[in-house]
């Protein structure tokens, strides 16, 4: 496992975009697509021609719903060799592998408002937890279009986005829900959701992309800005739930936590989200009161093992089988007000932050990234 993902810098319009990013990480894009063609076989049943067939129409979906993501995708495709319609398939990957028993794991957000910070910036954070192996393919993307509008997100490889920030202040996390509402079928996948509000200059548009469309699986969606609010939206097709911050902090797991109409079908056997918010507040307790909440703060949180090896920095179970092995794969620290990105490999108690700055990242001559908030000795070594 890689100790700092790899940058992946791209510049133009999103075609020339999605080109340049094709073919520096083409090798990549062909390990995602040769483990998740043989998922959508082996788990879904589905063969080549039903792969290409649902490819094809997610393809028109995201010409309908952001052009910008379409010609991604379209790009994506000519610059790493692959099909135009199995590169869609793989950003839509959860939605073809309903039912199967596949879904990604895990995931503890949190945000901070500046109300509650000692700086009076705004605070966003993750971990992601997946399967370790999964690091070797993912990477942080960091995309500017000729209007000079940037991202910075962590991403696998052939898709567009997981969590990150923007050049206008805005960042967004993402986190695994499940309820007896998700379908199969036709709809904008969830990673398009996630890339369409990073494309979002504005928190109202942002909304306009997560809320008013056709949904077909669930997904908690942590939306923060630089200009100091938060809201949690807890999605699921035909339906939302909305959270805002208590005494000026966020936090969210893997189960709902607003009264909707359906059945979760997570909250049950994620491990430990009933409780990781909650801890999460426990933590931060004393210096969300004293409203000096600092980044250093907020990393001591996603280093917290208690419980392990389930807690909110997760590690792998010695008693799951290693195939089935879930940990914290990388964690993420934003500060929106100064558009900065500290990112660590998991767990995260184990290793530094790696920071990169987005106002600056695509500088000629820009300065490498810094080390910050080194590893601490972890209290089960």
């Amino acid at each position: 496992m890689t100790t700092v993902p790899p940058l992946i810098v791209v510049e133009g319009d999103h075609l020339a975009m999605g080109e340049q990013l094709g073919a520096r990480t083409a090798d990549l894009i062909a390990r995602s697509l040769e483990t998740y063609t043989a998922r959508f076989r082996d788990q879904a049943g589905l063969d080549d021609s039903t792969i290409d067939g649902w490819g094809h129409r997610y393809y028109t979906l995201a010409q309908e719903y952001d052009p910008g993501i379409a010609a991604m995708l379209e790009g994506m495709a000519t610059g790493s060799g692959q099909s135009l319609a199995r590169i869609a398939a793989l950003n839509a990957r959860t939605e073809l592998l309903y039912g199967t028993g596949y879904r990604d794991e895990g995931c503890t957000s949190l945000a901070v408002l500046p109300s509650h910070t000692r700086d009076r910036h705004t605070l966003l954070a993750q971990n992601w937890d997946w399967h370790p192996e999964q690091a070797d393919v993912t990477f942080l993307l960091a995309t500017r279009d000729p209007s000079g509008f940037s991202v910075l997100s962590l991403t696998e490889a052939g898709m567009l986005a997981k969590s990150g920030l923007n050049s206008a202040g805005l960042g967004v996390c993402a986190n695994l829900l499940v309820s007896d509402r998700d379908t199969g079928g036709e709809g904008i996948p969830y990673h398009f959701l996630l890339r369409g509000a990073l494309n979002a200059k504005t928190m109202s548009k942002a909304h306009q992309r997560l809320l008013p469309v056709r949904r077909i699986s669930s997904g908690n969606v942590l939306l923060a800005d630089a200009g100091g609010e938060a809201v949690d939206f807890e999605l699921a097709p035909d339906v939302f739930g909305t959270l805002v911050p208590e005494n000026g902090l966020l936090a969210h797991a893997n189960h709902f936590m607003a009264v909707l109409p359906l059945r979760d079908l997570k909250a049950a056997t994620s491990a430990l989200t009933q409780l990781r918010p909650t801890r999460a507040r426990h933590l931060l307790a004393s210096v969300t009161e004293q409203r000096t909440v600092t980044p250093a703060d907020v990393v001591r949180v996603l280093r917290d093992d208690w419980s392990y090896p389930d807690g909110i920095c997760r590690w792998p179970d010695p008693d799951v089988p290693a195939k089935d092995q879930v940990s914290t794969v990388y964690s993420i620290v934003m500060d929106l007000t100064t558009r900065t990105l500290w990112i660590a490999p998991g767990p995260p108690r184990d290793h530094a932050y790696t920071r990169w700055d987005l106002d600056t990242l695509f500088d000629e001559g820009a300065a490498a990234p810094a080390l910050d908030f080194l590893p601490e000795a972890s209290a089960n070594d």
